[in-house]
């Protein structure tokens, strides 16, 4: 005779892989453990067996080399210690170069925001006496075009910079690297917005005769400035020190305030008016010291750990420590996006900008679980903005100790964005960034989180498993 089944009074769950299963336990007021497990590298075979050597005989050498980069990260105090001229002070910047953000394409290809800079740029530095002027010499080839990432430079959003343009100059003096980005050209009519009207060239051309030099008179009698110890600062202020810099930029500002007020009065008032309508103005900074500590971290062979990653509005690149190679695939739209009035989707411009730098820095999306302003377009939530940096943790090798986020406990905010990670996974970096308009050339439109599309991950990862096969 068959023993009846006698079914449990209680009952513990433990569900692996589609939520809702947990989800109907949980709803029931039965305790349950979610593991969120799915298909790694979603059943891609050729990355799979890149993990499974990535992750196996050649683990335990890829984890020293990704530990070593985390310590570089980590431990370098990049300074700025001038600000020159990208002609004078950039390597490789010679005749009539522009510099631009994101990978390298002909002219013809760029995103219209990017063209329209690229425009006006030539303009300022006075190779041409109109836009239209610079077109024809654009599409002739007379003007090179060049990633700045390739002249150990970054430039956010849709910059596109000549060598009359001021550089900051900053040196990570633990690696004996040096990186350089523009100045910030503030909100509204500019050419980093995607705008080559007259005020746009006007501002350029005010960059490069008034702003640049002051801040040389500035750096004088202030000395050098540690970069970073300003912006473990404004982090915990509530900047994500990507979409939102306004602590680190007031802060710099009081660090520089009695240089500034002791400016002749035709530098003073022009430069003031300038500082205080940038809410802006710390984002170069980080971005050159993440670009000083990201050119050390690429000199560690044998590592996982994503060194650049940039934008041009048309593609989407990535290079990993030790491998000088570009792998490139299509820009990305922003998501979680908040929009101006009357904007949206169809008139935005896709992902755009070298400052996703700062995200493999420890800045930038790492950085949102501390920051209300990045929580407003992630569900409005804090625990939202927490998610967004949590995502990271899962896609990061190591944390940093100069950044930390008091609203998740002081946690370090994650570091090293490792290659394994993200293909197992799935998940990629997420990036808080501006929006600009697709075609128009107005400008801004709104601002949100784009994410990182996976292929050239993908891709990066495999030429690793064939580098150290």
């Amino acid at each position: 005779m068959t023993t009846p089944l006698a079914l449990p009074d209680e009952v513990q769950v433990v569900n692996i892989g589609l939520p809702m299963f947990a989800d109907a336990v949980r709803a029931q007021g039965r305790p349950v453990q979610h593991v969120d497990w799915r298909i790694p590298a979603d059943g891609d075979l050729a990355a799979v067996r890149a993990l499974c050597n990535l992750y196996g005989d050649a683990g335990a050498a890829i984890d020293e080399a990704n530990a070593e980069v985390v310590r570089r990260l980590n431990e370098g105090v990049p300074q700025l210690v001038e600000v020159s001229t990208f002609g004078a002070a950039v390597p490789g910047v010679e005749g009539r170069m522009i510099l631009h953000s994101g990978p390298v394409l002909p002219y013809a290809e760029h995103a219209d925001p990017l063209q329209r800079s690229m425009r006006a740029a030539v303009v300022a530095e006075g190779w041409a006496a109109d836009v239209a002027e610079a077109e024809k010499l654009l599409q002739s080839g007379a003007i090179t075009l060049d990633a700045a990432n390739h002249h150990d430079a970054v430039v956010p959003m849709a910059s596109a910079v000549g060598p009359s343009q001021p550089a900051l100059v900053v040196d990570n003096r633990e690696g004996g690297t040096r990186a350089f980005s523009s100045l910030n050209q503030g909100p509204g009519e500019v050419a980093w917005f995607g705008r080559d009207t007259d005020a746009a060239i006007a501002r350029l051309r005010f960059l490069a005769d008034t702003a640049g030099p002051t801040i040389t008179q500035i750096l004088a009698e202030a000395g050098q400035l540690d970069i970073l110890a300003i912006a473990a600062q404004g982090i915990t202020m509530g900047d994500d020190l990507h979409m939102r810099t306004q602590a680190a930029t007031n802060l710099l500002t009081r660090t520089w305030l009695a240089p500034i007020a002791a400016l002749p009065d035709a530098a003073r008032v022009p430069f003031a008016q300038y500082l205080a309508g940038n809410h802006l103005f710390f984002l170069n900074f980080a971005m050159a010291a993440a670009k000083s500590l990201q050119l050390w971290a690429h000199q560690v062979a044998g590592s996982s750990i994503v060194t650049h990653m940039a934008r041009n509005g048309t593609t989407f690149g990535v290079k990993v420590a030790g491998d000088d190679s570009w792998y490139i695939t299509e820009a990305p739209p922003v998501g979680d996006a908040m929009y101006y009035s009357g904007y949206g989707p169809e008139t935005s411009a896709k992902d755009i900008g070298d400052s996703a730098v700062l995200e493999l820095t420890g800045m930038g999306g790492p950085a949102a679980g501390n920051s209300a302003a990045v929580a407003a377009f992630l569900g409005g939530a804090m625990s939202d903005a927490a998610a967004a940096t949590e995502s990271f943790q899962a896609i990061c090798a190591g944390a940093s100790t100069r950044f930390t986020l008091p609203a998740m406990g002081f946690i370090g905010t994650p570091l090293a964005v490792d290659v394994r990670k993200v293909v197992e996974t799935g998940i990629t970096p997420k990036v808080t960034t501006g929006i600009l308009h697709i075609d128009a050339g107005i400008g801004q439109v709104g601002a949100g989180v784009a994410t990182a599309p996976i292929a050239c991950f993908s891709d990066a990862l495999k030429a690793l498993a064939a580098r150290v096969a």
